[in-house]
């Protein structure tokens, strides 16, 4: 059965990861779910540590992200935020969007933000991306390898090569599927 995967903001804040994610989606690898607290956390989070970059152009992104997953917008999530409890209360709200999504998993690289004991009770597991993706890679290794291709492809501005693009992936914090993917690509 697919993966419903709720996406922390701090996974979507970073566009190359973002579109990966998007185009696992689109191969039918998760399910993918946000809120738009979480939309405005990231897009928030952006804006202000890259001036370069304008409302309209990361409200164009959200709005082509819902476009491609047309159902993956969570909604009437709230109801569920006053009965929780985290280290951090602010992060409530996306353990309550996950809750409402009936996501499988919560793919966050804050972990420590989502302990285990206290997202057990909700069958909800708090995952890093980089774990995520190894574990798509493994389950569906053509559709995330099409993907792959697609997004490297589409890097023309200037070109990537897949050897860089696999680099760029390694720093964007996702060291083993960039290793993963080279031992496949032999690059």
């Amino acid at each position: 059965m697919i993966t419903i995967a709720l996406l922390d903001a701090c996974v979507l804040y970073s566009a190359i990861l973002r579109d990966l994610l998007m185009r696992l989606s689109n191969e039918n690898v998760f399910i993918p779910k946000w809120s738009e607290t979480i939309n405005q956390e990231w897009t928030r989070n952006l804006l202000a540590s890259r001036p370069d970059l304008t409302p309209a152009r990361l409200q164009r992104t959200c709005h082509l992200m819902l476009a491609s997953n047309p159902d993956s917008l969570v909604t009437g999530f709230e109801k569920h935020i006053s009965t929780l409890t985290l280290p951090d209360p602010e992060d409530r709200h996306v353990l309550a969007a996950a809750i409402e999504s009936h996501a499988d998993v919560l793919v966050t690289f804050n972990l420590k933000d989502f302990p285990e004991a206290l997202l057990a009770p909700h069958q909800i597991k708090a995952i890093h991306p980089d774990v995520f993706l190894c574990q798509c890679f493994l389950d569906y290794p053509l559709q995330v390898l099409t993907a792959i291709h697609k997004q490297q492809q589409s890097l023309k501005s200037p070109p990537c090569s897949m050897t860089k693009f696999l680099e760029v992936l390694s720093q964007a914090g996702l060291p083993q599927t960039s290793v993963n993917l080279k031992e496949e690509l032999h690059p």
